[in-house]
């Protein structure tokens, strides 16, 4: 025996339902592109914070070496091509920094330079919290040669709590955003389910078992989740694309790695959703007596 499909029977609104989903998808994908693009943005941020640690008066070049080697070292300091980010600056460039600055010639009526050498450290993203900056404190001052750790404390604390704050902002959007797009494409399925429910009743009648029934409406709606998932996927890269063409800035927050898992999401919420969303509306439809059908 073998059942009929259930293209044959019913208007069953294929284009219609893969168009609702693709859209219900894109308003996920944008809003996630826009917590990738937060999410760089704020370690871009966190990236350039740094640490200026001063030194000692009159230090030998060799323990500028050593300090500066010992320095590398540590985990917190940030690198770039496998090279720790530090960088040297002598009192006289912090001299002729400060004349840029001010536009006055403090030496001239001090007779002497009373600013020290310094290294200034970019700190790693996971490090800027205050606890562990409180640390990296410590743990520089006691360094053989330094003499002062400064870093802008009130800055990094204000940074981290509005960072903070956006982030659960944007983390509860997405999750109530998620969770309407779920019941929108859910809807969507049953809805469109709807004009095969004779055809449910009919193949019931003539013997098939609610497996048999289910698969091939199970097979359809996979089939167009992944292709709402697909174009949703493509289409949200294609903006991407024009965006960076028009922002050119806004290609630094970019992450290819993110960017590929939002996209794969994308795909997978289509094909799970529209899975589910089909098997629970064909068996409400198979409990279902011909007078509920009605």
């Amino acid at each position: 025996m073998s059942a009929p499909h259930p293209k044959k029977h019913g208007n069953y609104p294929t284009l219609l339902v893969v168009f609702s989903i693709t859209l219900a998808l894109m308003v996920v994908g944008l809003f996630g592109l826009l917590l990738i693009h937060a999410h760089r943005l704020s370690q871009v941020v966190r990236e350039n914070l740094e640490v200026q640690v001063y030194l000692e008066r009159d230090l030998p070049e060799t323990e500028l070496l050593r300090l500066q080697q010992d320095l590398g070292q540590q985990p917190y300091v940030a690198e770039l091509g496998g090279k720790p980010q530090i960088r040297f600056v002598s009192k006289e460039d912090g001299a002729r920094q400060l004349l840029q600055t001010t536009g006055e010639d403090f030496k001239e009526f001090l007779g002497d330079n009373p600013l020290r050498d310094a290294y200034v450290l970019k700190i790693k993203p996971e490090y800027t919290d205050t606890a562990h900056l409180r640390r990296l404190d410590r743990a520089l001052a006691i360094q053989r040669g330094v003499f002062e750790v400064q870093y802008p404390q009130s800055l990094f604390a204000s940074i981290n709590q509005n960072l903070t704050r956006v982030s659960l902002v944007l983390l509860g959007f997405a999750a109530v955003l998620v969770l309407v797009v779920i019941i929108l494409i859910d809807n969507t399925i049953r809805l469109a389910l709807y004009s095969q429910r004779f055809l449910i009743r009919s193949m019931q009648l003539v013997g098939a078992t609610a497996g048999f029934i289910q698969r091939p409406f199970l097979r359809r709606a996979t089939w167009q989740g992944l292709a709402a998932g697909v174009l949703a996927a493509l289409l949200l890269l294609s903006l991407l694309q024009y965006a960076y063409l028009e922002i050119k800035e806004l290609r630094l927050l970019r992450d290819d790695v993110l960017l590929g898992g939002l996209l794969l999401a994308v795909v997978g919420l289509g094909v799970v959703i529209g899975f589910f969303s089909s098997a629970r509306a064909v068996h409400k439809y198979l409990r279902m007596s011909l007078d509920e059908l009605n």
